[in-house]
């Protein structure tokens, strides 16, 4: 990031110099302004549901595939999820910025008690995928919408306004989430079953909901039509998204037991379909006008993506490995696991300090070399391994996460036209999204029906060398300065940027 895009992030300059005829006088700094509790408590409050949800199940879904005799499809519990997020985040993104976010924010928060109200009752797994889809869905408006009230309030509030302390809540929020979901999901499953994972939601949305009543101002009134809107959405787009990345799912489980060939060339007609009407479309679901436009912001999501493949690779796969090879419970397992987030929560502490003083390259390259030391690490654990050296190797695992992703939260808002950022956030969680989705297969491809400590190795070779990519790309100063100009000049106007 440049000096001008930390400004943008931390929100304070200086003031002009008094006119000549006036005493020299020191140039003051305005004092940085942060949001108002009454904004960021429901946004957080909200924000860290869709982390909680993602990392709860992590330690559920043994206990899960057993009451439904599921086997390995019940990682498709996973997949649904993160698939409804994929598309939903960049809609409700959208919406946000049609209709305003508060209203988008509250719709969802309403989505999530109808299904953390359905899914305990699901008599058979395609029910519990279904509920577990809605959910995704509703947790889904939280951040673009959040994002969007959070710049709003920037925007009224002026220069001394500063959101970088806003996207470090959101981020510690949902690194808190994730390191509360495995033991408090194995805590639940033990107690209560698994049923009790999606009673946890209830509270919390509906504090989130009264405080976002109550508290957060309202939008402006919407003069376009509700009809006209919605048709805006690229329902077409929508769905050739979805069933391209549905296809490229299905191949890759069908790789352990024999590649279907015949998905993957579906997959890849239907992705090459949806480049082709996104082009043309005078609204699209995924603008690739804009990605090919905004180089810094199409870098930003490819690089989220990968990182998540290698994050949620560990953080499904070592729980099963855990579960069904060491033979802990899910209480325990979710323990061992603990100090994956845990870690993350301090590293997106300093990752925040450092985004404050425009350190945005170094987040990045310590985040991309921590990943690589946790997937060398997974290499070097087996059945007899002790209690404390998992423990060591988890903590060594949470450490990247938080750098990571405040490193890259903080590129794509730099990267993004203010008027459009609602929807640069949607697809931000969507490159997120799609990076988990490639995750939960390769965790089935490696691990199988039963995590054998050979299935974890191979998943740990794999991670190993997409870290060893991203370190590499990490390293390259040449092209992180390139990127950081883009970044600003893409702030202005997009089209400037080619």
């Amino acid at each position: 990031m440049t000096a001008s895009d930390t400004g943008a992030v931390a929100g304070t300059r200086p003031v002009p110099a008094p006119p000549l005829s006036s005493p020299p006088q020191p140039i003051p700094a305005l004092a940085a302004t942060r949001p108002p509790l009454a904004l960021l408590l429901p946004v957080v409050l909200g924000t860290l549901l869709n982390a909680l949800n993602s990392s709860m199940i992590a330690v559920a879904l043994v206990a899960i595939g057993d009451h439904f005799h599921a086997g390995a499809s019940v990682v498709w519990l996973v997949s649904g999820l993160y698939l409804a997020n994929a598309v939903a985040q960049p809609t409700m993104g959208r919406l946000a910025d049609q209709f305003g976010p508060r209203r988008i924010f509250c719709a969802g928060l309403l989505m999530i008690i109808v299904a953390a109200c359905a899914a305990p009752f699901a008599p058979t797994l395609g029910y519990l995928l279904i509920a577990r889809v809605l959910l995704g869905v509703g947790t889904s408006a939280a951040y673009p919408a959040g994002v969007a009230l959070v710049r709003d309030w920037a925007d009224r509030t002026g220069p001394e306004a500063s959101s970088a302390s806003a996207l470090g809540a959101i981020s510690a929020a949902s690194q808190v989430a994730v390191a509360l979901g495995p033991p408090l999901g194995g805590v639940l499953v033990v107690v209560a079953g698994w049923r009790s994972i999606f009673w946890v939601n209830l509270p919390v949305a509906a504090l989130a909901l009264v405080l976002a009543l109550r508290r957060i101002r309202r939008d402006a009134r919407v003069n376009t039509p509700a009809g006209a809107a919605l048709r805006a959405l690229d329902p077409l787009g929508i769905v050739l998204f979805a069933g391209g990345m549905v296809f490229l799912l299905l191949f890759l489980f069908s790789v352990a037991h024999g590649p279907i060939w015949l998905d993957l060339v579906g997959a890849a007609l239907l992705m090459l379909v949806l480049v082709g009407w996104e082009r043309h479309c005078a609204s699209p679901f995924i603008d690739v006008r804009m990605l090919a436009s905004n180089r810094p912001l199409t870098a930003t999501y490819l690089r989220c993506a990968v990182t998540y493949v290698v994050f949620y690779s560990v953080f499904y796969g070592l729980p099963q490995w855990l579960e069904q090879s060491r033979r802990m419970s899910s209480a325990q397992a979710g323990l061992v696991v603990l100090p994956i987030a845990c870690l993350g929560v301090v590293a997106t502490v300093l990752a925040t300090r450092m985004s404050r003083r425009g350190d945005n390259r170094r987040l990045l390259v310590i985040g991309s070399v921590g990943l690589l030391a946790g997937s060398l690490a997974l290499l070097g654990i087996g059945g007899a391994t002790p209690v404390g050296v998992l423990l060591l190797a988890a903590a060594v695992l949470g450490l990247p996460n938080g750098f990571n992703n405040m490193g890259n939260q903080t590129a794509m808002y730099a990267a993004a036209q203010p008027e459009r950022l609602g929807t640069a956030s949607g697809l931000y969680r969507t490159s997120q999204y799609v990076g988990a989705n490639l995750a939960a297969a390769l965790v089935g491809l490696t691990l199988g029906d039963h995590a054998g400590s050979r299935g974890l190795h191979h998943l740990a070779a794999v991670i190993t060398v997409i870290s060893l990519a991203l370190v590499a790309a990490a390293a390259l100063p040449a092209r992180h300065a390139r990127a950081s100009a883009r970044s600003h000049a893409c702030t202005g106007e997009e089209q400037s940027c080619p």
